[in-house]
């Protein structure tokens, strides 16, 4: 809700009275605003802090970022934010949209390699060879470095149709079928080891079922992710503007 410029937000709050409105705890108030997450709070001669609505809307904005992208990179984040000019806070958020939509779009397809591996199906040698990708196309089709590549090749995840004379690797429809699971299973936070395991039993129909399971979460995940990221922006750009509102003061 919005506030006058003289209204609300000018009442002081005790860190009790920020701690019950956003739902976190004293101690969690004051080492965020030790981290600058939320504005510095006022402090009156014995050093009492006193805050405004303004912190428990910064601290909302926290908790939806916090849940769209990890408490670690919100707690960098939010103090950029308020510093930022409005163009490059927009730009920020932006980007966390963006990088939403492709971890979605990479679910998604691991979905459709999955459903090829279920179906066995096989192209003709033209089709392989016209879907083949260098390992440069294909570590910037998964947003991936080659190096990581060529480690999941090194650790028996992803094996190449063939590597040239000048070691030049060609990954065929199936080995780019299986890159893009993988990358969708360490997406999803699972390690190495858990990954090989998935892989191996992809030949049976448990295996498959797990992966598919494993790959719809990754998408609902994804989902709730984006959704907090929608119900954390008008908080966002109210700590944003605010900055900008004080500072023009």
């Amino acid at each position: 809700m919005d506030e006058p410029e003289n209204g609300p937000r000018r009442v002081p709050l005790r860190t009790v009275d920020v701690a019950r409105a956003s739902g976190y705890s004293l101690q969690q108030v004051r080492d965020l605003e030790r981290l600058g997450v939320i504005p510095p709070a006022d402090r009156s001669g014995n050093g009492y802090r006193s805050y405004t609505t303004v912190h428990v809307t910064a601290l909302r904005a926290y908790r939806g970022l916090a849940a769209a992208v990890g408490p670690v990179a919100a707690r960098r984040m939010l103090p950029e934010l308020r510093t930022a000019t409005i163009p490059e806070a927009a730009s920020a958020v932006s980007a966390l949209h963006v990088r939403l939509a492709r971890e979605r779009d990479e679910a998604l397809l691991a979905q459709e390699a999955l459903r090829a591996v279920r179906a066995e199906v096989d192209a003709s040698a033209s089709e392989r060879e016209s879907d083949a990708m260098t390992i440069t196309e294909l570590a910037g089709a998964l947003a991936v470095r080659p190096s990581t590549l060529r480690f999941w090749e090194q650790e028996g995840l992803l094996v190449p149709e063939r590597v040239t004379s000048l070691r030049a690797r060609r990954y065929g429809l199936s080995a780019v079928r299986t890159a893009r699971i993988v990358a969708a299973l360490r997406g999803a936070g699972y390690g190495i080891p858990a990954v090989r395991g998935i892989l191996g039993s992809l030949q049976g129909r448990a295996g498959l079922e797990e992966t598919r399971r494993i790959l719809a979460q990754r998408l609902d995940q994804v989902a709730a992710r984006t959704v907090a990221l929608l119900r954390a922006g008008s908080d966002l750009a109210a700590v944003v503007l605010y900055e900008r509102e004080t500072a023009a003061c």
